[in-house]
């Protein structure tokens, strides 16, 4: 007779099927290879030129969250990401609050990405209302999320294949226009600056510029669905870089993220730059003219062959960056409802297709009430666009917090190190509260409130527990490595 609890073991228990290409996949979908496309005139803008040296700094500040996750993936190889993490670092309620913050973010980015894929859709077939290409698209990518993770990685590799190859014909028609009639501006400027520069308003671009990375912390979702590579589950004693092999390779596979990520940002933007027939004192001087610049100096310089190519690329690449933000909201929401902080029902994985269908389901939902309704509306974008980064910066503040947490408070007995896992996360603590005073009047304000919501939230489930005589809230909240 089988055992009672092995279905429910199986229930709430992430099938392991995904490799390391398929981590990278998801974390590049969710990122988008063509992402500066939309604000590359706003950067151009802001930092008098240098846009190009706007995203090599931005890499640079996002390498040291990248680098909190990967450490932090090893000590809790689990779904759940950042909610995971806090929790294992800093206790329930820190982790609670990592989870909820990131929920804000992780809702909401699909949302604006349908909203991307729409109105893209709609320059192309302007029969058709921007709301209901969004809505299309919504159902879409969730059919193919509760198909199965593998299903979704494979089209999403095919999917990826075609931006990147899009990207490629962008990068070879520019070096050709360049070689044969050279640039509007000088080679260097991209990296230099035009008239004006400071390195105040670089950072001040900065501030924008990382908002293009929001996504590479996705693979740290899918940590619980990563294969091992054949060296077994055992880790070594220390739990930093030496870990089990999974973890090991969902660390790589964040790393490897930002830096691809990274490149063909500086390379695009470089070109975009020198082909661009506007300076970056017009485009400053012009705002309504800084959201087509990119395909502004594609038009002038190449043609509109190029501009509809790559217009074609940003809808249905658009799309497919929903797909991964919706199956990393799944993951977290699965992952909170496993650790009953969100209700119970939620944390049940399809035995046939081996996701969290219920989370999904929730998810989906959530991004196609909040896409169709911002696709309705002329200002839809940026109300959507001026929310949804802070939620995911007061989460990367709390996991860099983890760090220190776990490293140096809870095993300093270990002899941890002070570079690695206090001055490292602290630098990167700092990165993300400042990107957050940078951010909106309405972001912060709204941040805020959803913050304060999940602050009586956490009080009305602490004191539940507390009532119900739980010890729950005493238990250490994930295994150590190894375990």
């Amino acid at each position: 007779m089988a055992d009672p609890g092995s279905t429910q073991r199986t229930q709430d228990t992430l099938r392991r099927t995904l490799t390391f290409r398929d981590l990278v996949v998801y974390g590049l979908l969710f990122i988008a290879p063509m992402a500066p496309v939309g604000v590359f005139g706003a950067l151009d803008a802001t930092s008098h030129g240098a846009v190009a040296l706007v995203y090599l700094v931005a890499t640079v500040a996002m390498a040291f969250t990248a680098y909190s996750y990967a450490q932090m993936v090893r000590v809790a190889p689990r779904a759940g990401s950042v909610f995971t993490y806090a929790r294992v670092g800093l206790g329930e309620g820190p982790g609670f609050i990592a989870g909820w913050m990131a929920m804000l973010d992780y809702l909401l980015i699909p949302a604006v990405a349908y909203l991307f894929s729409g109105i893209a859709m709609e320059e192309l077939v302007p029969s058709v209302d921007r709301w209901v290409w969004t809505a299309i698209a919504v159902v879409v990518t969730t059919g193919l999320n509760l198909w199965g993770v593998r299903a979704a990685a494979l089209v999403g590799f095919l999917v990826l294949a075609m931006e990147i190859a899009v990207l490629l014909v962008f990068v070879v028609a520019a070096v050709v226009e360049l070689a044969a009639h050279g640039a509007q501006r000088d080679w260097l400027s991209p990296l230099t600056g035009q008239s004006g520069f400071t390195m105040t308003a670089v950072f001040s671009a900065v501030s924008i510029a990382v908002l293009s990375y929001l996504g590479f912390d996705a693979i740290a979702s899918f940590a619980e669905e990563t294969l091992d590579d054949g060296q077994g589950g055992a880790a070594r004693k220390g739990s930093g870089w030496r870990s089990a092999a999974g973890p090991a390779r969902v660390s790589r596979a964040v790393l490897t993220c930002l830096a691809v990520a990274g490149f063909l940002f500086i390379v695009q933007t470089y070109l975009a730059a020198l082909l661009s027939p506007t300076s970056s004192a017009e485009l400053a001087a012009d705002p309504a003219a800084q959201g087509s610049a990119f395909y502004d100096a594609v038009d002038s310089s190449v043609g509109t062959w190029l501009h509809d190519l790559v217009a074609v690329s940003k809808a249905i690449g658009a799309a497919f960056a929903a797909l991964a933000g919706q199956a990393a909201a799944g993951r977290l929401l699965f992952a909170m409802a496993r650790d009953r902080r969100l209700p119970g029902v939620v944390a049940k994985v399809n035995l046939r297709s081996g996701v969290p269908r219920r989370a999904l389901l929730s998810a989906a939902v959530v991004t196609m009430v909040a896409a169709v309704w911002a696709a309705r509306r002329d200002d839809g974008l940026d109300r959507l666009v001026s929310v949804v980064n802070v939620g995911a910066l007061t989460a990367f503040a709390l996991l860099h917090a983890s760090v220190i947490g776990w490293f140096w408070v809870r095993k300093r007995a270990e002899a941890p190190s002070v570079l690695r896992h206090v001055l490292v996360p602290l630098a990167g603590m700092g990165i993300v509260v400042a990107v957050i005073v940078e951010a909106s009047s309405t972001a912060q304000i709204v941040g805020a409130i959803w913050l304060g919501v999940g602050l009586v939230v956490l009080a009305v489930q602490w004191r539940g527990r507390t009532t119900g005589g739980s010890a729950d809230h005493d238990r250490d909240p994930a295994p150590r490595p190894g375990q």
